[in-house]
């Protein structure tokens, strides 16, 4: 048995050129663990950010990441695969099972195996996707389902998405519409016909409009991205409504607490908890034909670099994924 396995190595923090693919060390499961043979990967904005050591990372996930080397050399959070060994304790999974996981802070997709634990987020991958769709799912339908509960979301409320093209956004479109919720999605120009296809009611070009201005109020405004303007959005609010913000700095944080102690109109951002319940959730809804994924570009994990340079140009409509094994 081939004790190596090829993945894409960040021993450095700064520019795309950091990751380099080697050979290294393939994991022995334990006995509670699974041997996951990684078919496909994605790259994230967030893969992205802890690459770099930029944005609200700089100084916060340093602390975790690593002060000056990253403790974790492989990043990517979300993958899809089968399952080539599993441990004398592992009751649940089974050799041959086509899986999906999610590593969220541990990360280590960007590689050719992976050991996880049983418990691990992950359950055996929607029968109607691809390894590619599947590894696309986790981290934006997870996101979007775990704000979106936290709003109770009713039918008829109103709900405006910004960065509605994004990972996250795209879910949230989709379970907002599933939800029973009238959806605004606020994209560029280049991703109108792709948030429109995901089922948005309506569309705001941010680069010809100015949602905070149009006079519209929401039930519910979702910031996927975190640059939507903090006073205008809580203008457009309803008395009772809630403003959500997936990522944050510090400032926009504070600002937050203040507004909350003054306004009936409530501002919520927390780190997201996923369960397994909630994968399975969501795999029930991707196989009832409800939810679905947008792929822009595929990689080689060669080129890994490549991937997150597209990335970080800002013009990918959908999910760049890192293909391992082809399929």
């Amino acid at each position: 048995m081939n004790s190596k396995m090829k993945a894409a190595v960040c021993r450095r923090f700064g520019p795309p050129e950091v990751l380099q693919t080697k050979m290294i060390d393939k994991p022995i499961p334990k006995e509670n663990e699974v041997l996951v043979k990684i078919h496909a990967a994605t790259v994230t904005k967030f893969d992205c950010w802890i690459r770099s050591s930029s944005r609200m990372f700089r100084f916060l996930m340093r602390l975790v990441t690593g002060i000056r080397f990253p403790k974790d050399t492989l990043l990517g959070t979300e993958l899809a695969g089968d399952i080539e060994a599993v441990g004398k304790d592992v009751t649940s999974f089974n050799i041959g099972d086509q899986i999906f996981a999610y590593l969220g802070m541990r990360m280590g997709a960007y590689a050719e195996y992976i050991c996880l634990q049983e418990e691990s987020v992950m359950a055996t991958k929607p029968i109607n996707m691809t390894y590619d769709e599947a590894a696309a799912v986790q981290q934006g339908a997870l996101s979007a389902l775990y704000f979106l509960r936290m709003t109770n979301i009713q039918r008829g409320q109103k709900i405006l998405i910004y960065g509605a093209s994004g990972g996250v956004g795209l879910f949230t479109v989709q379970l907002a519409k599933y939800f029973g919720a009238e959806v605004t999605g606020v994209c560029s120009t280049t991703k109108i016909d792709l948030v429109r296809s995901m089922g948005a009611d309506k569309i705001v070009d941010y680069k010809k409009e100015d949602f905070t201005k149009s006079g519209e109020i929401y039930d519910i405004i979702f910031d996927t991205i975190g640059t939507s303007p903090f006073s205008g959005s809580v203008r457009s609010l309803k008395n009772g409504g809630i403003y959500l913000f997936v990522t944050y700095g510090i400032l926009r944080s504070i600002r937050a607490r203040v507004h909350n102690l003054t306004s009936s109109k409530k501002t919520v951002s927390k780190i997201v908890e996923e369960t397994t319940d909630d994968l399975l959730f969501i795999k029930n809804l991707i196989e009832e034909g409800k939810l679905r994924v947008a792929i822009d570009r595929r990689f080689p994990l060669d080129q890994a670099a490549e991937a997150h340079r597209y990335v970080e140009t800002g013009r990918k409509k959908g999910n760049v994924i890192i293909t391992i094994v082809d399929s």
